[in-house]
């Protein structure tokens, strides 16, 4: 490569300036740097909030690099063919990207890597997306890890490089490519009402996300431990969406837990923890991939779930009304927020694939279609550890209590109140929202009644207890 050709950095999920290696390594080649994000299939099928909570985090990232002198160029295609044009175009050297881990982005990214080198160009991988590369993790035997806690003891006194520095240069080219205007990509459509609702909740962008960290670090994490399990209290990191999205690095988020816990935090090993599970779900997926799409225990293959998502007491799931409180105020923060706390995640799926007896994907592509914080490793673990056929130890005939789990965690009732509008005199405007963010055709209306289970606890739980003794698992 000549010392005037510059480079294409390939965005995707890093969608930020600092701690970002693949970035810093294009920049320290000493040659133009031109940023690039590419609308493949990898984003066009994504589900309508992931989607445009994507296309939130392009638009913060352009105004940023616009800011400093630099630019975003969006290109919609085949991945390898959009690069070549560019490279034609531009007269690139070398390609750039960081890392994915889930099994249609390796597909692609190792057909990208050996064409381009086939062409005669640098294509480098970097890290970036994970503390922890999947293969560099191993159980003493050489295999990767099914449980979660081994994985953490092998971790958890690791070192973990220090974030890179925000570079001061960008080095932009002279001349710039073309670039599809964001806006004709039409990232929001299919939210339809439910983006106006959901924005003011999304914490967009890198600057915001450092901005929540900040916060986050220097008051919620003391409490965190406990906190963390109460769905009305605002003690989480709630950084999900900025790390799904690369908008701030796992790496950042550790170091900073780190200096809490040297500090004595007690809140500050449970968080780092939480960050830990994150890198267990993308260690599964890389050594499993048929996480994603297939019961990761095959013996479950044959268990008697509803697949039919339309049934009317899968529906009632959907629209937060099964009677059950804790499952429907969880469904509708995730209409208002497009987000859900973690012990209502728990809660609503052990519900669906337990009282309802659905099978998990049901539930794992609707969340594909509604979170905003959507991350393909965590969504499928979650859903297989909480249907009991994925990984972990913990026993598949763990079957949560909605009723009881609320009275533990949201003894006030809070949580209820802040987002089921039925019963109150005076609603909070966080419940009303709901009925402005879901589809017109659910044909749902503050002044309806709250009904009762569509599937009672005892009833759900009995029945899935006998589905449970006729299998061997």
């Amino acid at each position: 490569m000549s010392d005037s050709k510059p480079i294409l950095l390939w965005l995707r999920r890093d969608l930020r300036l600092s701690d970002h290696p693949a970035w810093t390594a294009a920049l320290d080649a000493g040659v133009p740097v031109i940023p690039v994000f590419i609308h493949d299939d990898t984003v066009a099928d994504l589900g309508a909030a992931p989607k445009w909570r994507l296309g939130l985090g392009l638009e913060k990232l352009a105004e940023t690099l616009e800011g400093r002198g630099s630019r975003l160029i969006l290109r919609q295609g085949d991945a390898l063919e959009v690069l070549r044009d560019l490279i034609g175009q531009t007269g690139a050297g070398a390609v750039h990207w960081s890392r994915l881990y889930d099994p249609d982005a390796i597909a692609r990214d190792k057909a990208v890597k050996s064409a381009l080198k086939e062409d005669g160009i640098d294509a480098q991988s970097h890290a970036g997306h994970l503390m922890f590369e999947p293969w560099t993790v191993e159980t003493k035997d050489g295999g990767y890890y099914k449980v979660y806690t081994p994985m953490w003891r092998a971790v958890k006194d690791r070192s973990v490089a220090s974030p890179l520095k925000t570079p001061e240069d960008l080095r932009p080219p002279e001349d710039w490519p073309d670039s599809d205007a964001l806006a004709d990509w039409r990232m929001g459509a299919a939210m339809n009402r439910g983006a106006e609702v959901c924005l003011p909740h999304q914490t967009i962008g890198e600057a915001a996300a450092q901005d929540r960290l900040a916060w986050f670090i220097d008051g919620p994490i003391e409490d965190y431990d406990s906190a963390r399990d109460k769905p009305a209290v605002d003690g989480t990191s709630g950084l999900s969406e900025n790390l799904a999205l690369g908008e701030i690095s796992p790496a950042q988020c550790w170091h900073a837990g780190q200096r809490k816990l040297h500090e004595g935090a007690s809140g500050a090993e449970a968080w780092i923890k939480e960050l830990v599970w994150r890198e267990f779900a993308y260690h599964l997926i890389y050594h499993t991939p048929q996480i994603a799409t297939r019961n990761w225990r095959e013996k479950w293959d044959e268990f008697p779930w509803n697949e039919d998502g339309n049934t009317p007491e899968v529906m009632a799931w959907k629209q937060g009304r099964t009677g059950i409180k804790f499952v429907d105020a969880a469904m509708r923060e995730m209409y208002v927020t497009g987000r859900m706390h973690n012990r209502a995640r728990m809660i609503v799926a052990s519900y669906l694939t337990k009282h309802l007896m659905t099978h998990w994907r049901v539930g794992q592509a609707w969340f594909d279609d509604h979170l905003t914080d959507w991350d393909i490793a965590s969504n499928a673990m979650g859903w297989q550890w909480a249907a009991g056929c994925g990984p972990d130890a913990s026993p598949y005939f763990r079957i949560f209590n909605p009723e009881t789990q609320l009275d533990k965690f949201d003894k006030q009732g809070n949580y209820v109140r802040a987002w089921i509008v039925e019963g109150q005199k005076e609603p909070s405007e966080t419940a009303l929202s709901y009925f402005d963010a879901i589809p017109r055709s659910w044909d749902l209306s503050p002044e309806d009644d709250y009904l009762g289970p569509v599937v009672g606890l005892s009833e759900g739980r009995r029945r899935a207890l006998d589905a449970y003794q006729d299998r061997s698992f």
